[in-house]
Parts: C-alpha cells; structure tokens; sequence
C-alpha cells in the first residue's frame, strides 16, 4: 500500500550547521549532531504525521545512495559525487506526481527557488526548529497529563453510585 502522508524532506548538514544547539555539538561530534537531529525529527515525525527523509551528503560520510531508517526517520546518504541538493530535487520529481503535499527543509536560498519552482513548500531551518520545539513542547504537556491522570485514583471512577455508598461505609467501619 501506497504511503500517501505529506513529505518532509530535511537536508541534514543543512539543519545541523542552523540549529544552535546542533552546531555547537558538531564541533565535538559530527556522528552525534546527526543522531540528536534524528532523534529530534523522530518525535516531530510522529506527532505531525508527515513522512521524514533526512538527506545528508555522502562527501562527508561515505555513502552510496543508500537508504536507512533510524528512529522511523528514513536516513539518505547521496551517491557519491552526489550533492544533497540534487537528491533532494530528485526526491520531488519522484514524489511531487501523487496526491500529497512535499517540503523541503533548507535554508539555501537557490535550493528553496529549485524546489519551489517544482512544487514543493518551502520551510527554512529556522521555522523547522520553532515547528519541532512546538511539537516537543505540545509532547510534553501531553505526557504530563497522561501521568497526572494516572496517578488519580481511577477506581472511584469506574464505581457506581451504590459501590461508592457501600465502600464508604466499610471506611468508616459502618
């Protein structure tokens, strides 16, 4: 069965060299700049349920056009000689024919007129970071009251009328 979600294409050295946080740890590591990204489109992936492809030059890690998933993410190392821009563009001429929105995280600006010129929505690493940081946030109050709601008693919630009289006069020893 077809995958019709909207597409999110990343371009990954690009998010990592934008993003304050990402680009301070790639100066230390490069392998874990990238694993944090993952990891961070891996939760945005889930809650906006678009499809992710994270694209990343094979000149800075050997690749051969291979495709991987991590996180549920799907992790795209170019051919070699192959530039992130170019799969990218590649990616939408595949995609853009079925019936599903793409976008194309990038902040080169002749990479967003390329793809806008064929069809694709642009989004800058900017507003994917504030669109990601919204999604961790909107995560986190769920999860808060996911546990406040379990640590509520949900007993007396599923009791009757008649069950809660009848318990409340054993407490008191009625």
């Amino acid at each position: 069965m077809a995958d019709l979600r909207d597409v999110l294409l990343v371009d990954g050295y690009n998010m990592i060299g934008a993003w304050p946080e990402l680009a301070k740890l790639s100066e230390i590591n490069l392998q874990e700049a990238r694993d944090r990204l993952l990891e961070r489109l891996a939760n945005y992936q889930a809650f906006s349920g678009r499809r992710v492809i994270a694209v990343f030059d094979a000149y800075r890690v050997p690749g051969l056009g291979k495709v991987y998933e991590q996180g549920k993410v799907e992790l795209y190392f170019t051919k070699e000689k192959e530039t992130a821009d170019e799969a990218i563009e590649r990616f939408v001429g595949q995609l853009r024919h079925r019936r599903r929105e793409i976008y194309v995280a990038t902040s080169d600006m002749t990479e967003q007129h390329v793809i806008f010129g064929q069809g694709a929505l642009r989004v800058s690493a900017r507003e994917l970071l504030v669109e990601v940081q919204i999604s961790e946030k909107q995560i986190q109050e769920r999860l808060r009251e996911q546990k406040l709601d379990s640590n509520r008693n949900t007993l007396d919630g599923k009791l009757n009328a008649h069950q809660r009289i009848m318990f409340e006069k054993w407490r008191r020893g009625e």
